[in-house]
């Protein structure tokens, strides 16, 4: 493809705004690590919210839903919006305890909540291995839909492709911090959405496709429409529905849905004004997220069934793209090809846009980990604040350069990538909602769950042939997730029992800090008291059952709104009516609730 005058205008306009941005945020990022990194917590929800989604709205995730469409059909998205159960955990339940705790990053809160050693092995080992490894992992997934959006579109080599990709983003990520970030965002997010929402228009008026009711009578996409799997249809239902909805959720440890909160969401929710607003954002994010942002990308994936039926299809009109790079996900660049010109640089911007906003915040998340749990807390404790903002940006840096290593050597597909770190968590999510309501849950459970997830995902994978784990009830992958999930999850039970109890004065301390409530600090409230040392909030009953009436309630809302869209985009009316009638009703009584809760 070759772009226009017009479309390199607009593509130049949107980078000058973008470190635009970078550079007034600046001027007070470098002030502080509570600046750089949280921004001074004085973020309010509708901001951190769009930045939120912004975040999760990458390069890779249309290519990924595509992919997910083209080979299992709509119902396959069920592997993602699954994880809508965990965000509205997060948001009526942790949001506000992540607030109170008052910690710069969650792996802060492993000193807060545990003791001794094994607190600061935890700490300092997970800020290298998530911050580092696993963060740059995820970048790659992203940078790694960027090369592939580049060679399709654009005729780029991959290396070309990463350089350009991530020169913007590294100056306004380095120098504005998570403000710059932030704003950036939620500037990128407008464009992003504009950008999704057009390629889906030009996708259904190709003449291959003809329309979108001709694309919905298409012979090759009338299996791929449903949104639930076939109930006759065992193996689909639990490997597509059952497994994801009933253990997926609480099971499994995945970036952005961390069970409890965790990663990015944490830090955005650490960098509200306050407990409401932090509510605030994490709710909307997640009827964004969920509800307004898939049903483009599906629209583009059914329309790339007809157009590009298989990979042969794609190869022959895109003959540049090496066969480490060929999977069904490629299929949604091949369609945002066809754009005219004018609208290709607005598409072109929207996706470098949402390979910025989810590379921003994953570079200050991990620099955020390096300076705070790693170099502050064991290589140099004393270290100025201008120092540690000095090492944040050198950090920002050399993220980037690793990501670019990851996407260029080890990664092919959307798919893959997104298997890989669900199976890598599978088991240890959890621990991570229990942990605040259950005294007993200590340092050693979380050390057990990580090591033998990892152990888990390395044996399965490398080790473990697919012809053992095929049957007939569930596919190779959800059979090895569950057997990770079953050997991860009894080995840091197991460990709740035998290892050492955290000190008392650590549990007292936490308690009086977030106020949990709860059966599960009964004996720590009673030793307290016993020491004459009282812990518990007088005149506030816990809220916990409240907070899981919001959850329902919430998922309801969000469920309804999503399917309700996606019945207009059917062309079923009625149900679509229906449904969302079903979303006011829902709202209007998760209104009422959730005034209940126990927020500040």
């Amino acid at each position: 493809m070759i772009l226009e005058s017009i479309d390199w205008v607009i593509i130049a306009v949107f980078f000058v705004i973008v470190l635009g941005i970078g550079w007034v945020a600046s001027r007070t990022a470098g002030r502080s690590t509570n600046d750089y990194f949280l921004g001074g917590r004085t973020m309010p929800w509708w901001l951190l919210g769009v930045s939120m989604v912004a975040c999760t709205f990458s390069a890779d995730t249309p290519n990924l839903v595509t992919g997910m469409v083209r080979e299992d059909g709509v119902a396959k998205n069920w592997a993602w919006w699954a994880f809508l159960i965990t965000g509205m955990v997060t948001v009526f339940i942790y949001a506000k305890l992540w607030r109170r705790s008052n910690v710069m990053t969650d792996l802060e809160f492993y000193e807060l909540r545990y003791s001794g050693k094994a607190a600061s092995f935890l700490r300092g080992f997970r800020s290298l291995y998530l911050g580092i490894f696993f963060n740059c992992l995820i970048m790659g997934t992203v940078t790694l839909a960027a090369i592939k959006i580049g060679a399709v579109m654009l005729g780029l080599s991959p290396l070309t492709t990463v350089l350009a990709a991530s020169a913007g983003v590294v100056i306004y990520a380095s120098l504005g911090g998570i403000k710059g970030v932030i704003w950036a965002d939620f500037f990128q997010y407008g464009i992003a959405m504009a950008g999704a929402v057009y390629a889906a228009v030009v996708a259904v008026n190709q003449p291959e496709v003809g329309g979108l009711s001709q694309l919905l009578a298409h012979a090759d996409v009338q299996d791929k429409l449903t949104v639930v799997p076939d109930f006759t249809d065992t193996s689909s239902l639990v490997t597509l529905l059952i497994i994801p909805v009933a253990v997926q959720w609480w099971a499994v440890w995945y970036p952005g849905a961390e069970p409890g909160g965790g990663g990015y969401i944490a830090q955005r929710m650490l960098s509200a004004k306050d407990e409401k607003n932090a509510v605030g954002a994490t709710l909307f994010f997640n009827f964004a997220h969920y509800a307004l942002r898939p049903w483009p990308w599906i629209v583009v994936a059914l329309a790339s069934i007809v157009v590009f039926p298989d990979l042969e299809s794609i190869q022959k009109e895109f003959p540049g793209i090496t066969e480490q790079y060929l999977g069904h996900d490629v299929a949604y660049p091949a369609m945002l090809s066809r754009l005219s010109p004018g609208w290709l640089g607005l598409v072109v911007a929207s996706l470098i846009a949402a390979y910025m906003s989810t590379i921003g915040t994953h570079l200050n998340w991990g620099s955020s980990y390096v300076v705070n749990d790693f170099y502050r807390r064991f290589v140099k404790p004393g270290a100025s604040e201008k120092e540690l903002v000095l090492v944040g940006r050198l950090s920002t840096i050399t993220l980037m350069v690793i990501t670019a290593i990851f996407s260029l050597t080890l990664l092919e597909n959307a798919t893959q990538a997104f298997d890989i770190l669900l199976l890598s968590g599978a088991g240890s999510g959890a621990i991570y909602l229990l942990r605040w309501f259950w005294w007993r849950i200590n340092a050693w459970t979380e050390i057990v769950a990580m090591i033998v997830a990892t152990i888990n995902a390395v044996v399965l994978v490398l080790w473990v042939p697919d012809d053992a784990l095929a049957n007939g009830v569930v596919d190779v992958f959800t059979t090895k997730l569950l057997l990770a999930v079953v050997i991860t999850t009894v080995a840091w039970v197991t460990t709740v029992f035998v290892a050492p109890k955290e000190y008392l004065e650590t549990l007292k301390k936490f308690y009086r800090l977030t106020h949990p409530g709860g059966p599960g600090w009964k004996k720590i409230i009673e030793l307290a008291d016993l020491q004459n040392d009282p812990i518990a909030t007088k005149g506030k009953a816990w809220d916990l059952p409240h907070g899981v009436v919001c959850v329902l309630l919430g998922c309801l809302s969000i469920y309804s709104a999503l399917f309700s869209i996606g019945s207009f985009v059917y062309g079923n009316i009625q149900p679509g009516i229906w449904l969302a009638l079903l979303f006011t009703v829902s709202v209007y009584l998760l209104l009422r609730v959730s005034a209940k809760l126990n927020i500040e």
